[in-house]
């Protein structure tokens, strides 16, 4: 059995209703033990990292289906323990790195007069960078498994495309006023999905 099947998370649909939801594997047994095979094939399985559908083959037992999707996903984790024990024992190196920077002098007048010198606030600043990159990419993903979601499973409900307009916007009041009178099961997955895609000051 594939250990990514227990790693990668998803939410099942039948209708407008949820009949399932946590790691691959755990969903796909659930719903092949409860439910018909007419209903397996009205069955909509979505990504939560993604908020994309997940096309799976139910056809035979439930080991048969699982294994299929082992196969189909795949299973990184020995590349990795491989790839681990390659590495040379003993502690790695710690120390910084010497380059070559390019300022003009008014930049390094400035840099010179912060506290610390101009290498801790080089360093301050290229940290401050990476943090406001990584939380830009969170709303990203964020906005766009959202979205993906809602083209699928409420396409055609009321104050559609106006809620999409507050999520690309940042407004959480208007996004969650446009979907409130959706239906319940709909609405919480998109509400969990938007979770990371508004700006923290609006939460």
């Amino acid at each position: 059995m594939s250990n990514a099947l227990t790693r990668f998370y998803c939410t099942a649909f039948l209708g407008v209703g949820v009949v399932a939801s946590g790691s691959l594997q755990h969903v796909v047994t659930t719903v092949k033990d409860a439910l018909s095979d007419r209903e397996l094939t009205q069955l909509l399985i979505f990504d939560d990292s993604t908020g994309k559908p997940i096309d799976v083959d139910f056809r035979g037992k439930t080991d048969e289906v699982l294994k299929r999707l082992g196969e189909q996903f795949g299973d990184s984790s020995g590349t990795e323990v491989n790839h681990q024990t390659t590495r040379r024992v003993g502690r790695p190196k710690l120390g910084v790195v010497s380059g070559e920077v390019t300022l003009l002098p008014r930049h390094w007048e400035w840099l010179k007069s912060q506290p610390g010198g101009a290498s801790v606030t080089l360093r301050k600043l290229i940290d401050e960078a990476r943090r406001a990159g990584e939380q830009q990419s969170t709303i990203r993903e964020s906005q766009e498994a959202t979205y993906n979601f809602m083209t699928a499973m409420a396409g055609d409900f009321n104050q559609y495309e106006e809620a999409l307009r507050a999520l690309y916007a940042g407004d959480l009041d208007r996004f969650y006023h446009f979907i409130d009178d959706w239906v319940p099961d709909i609405r919480n997955h998109v509400k969990r999905l938007a979770a990371n895609a508004f700006p923290e000051e609006n939460l």
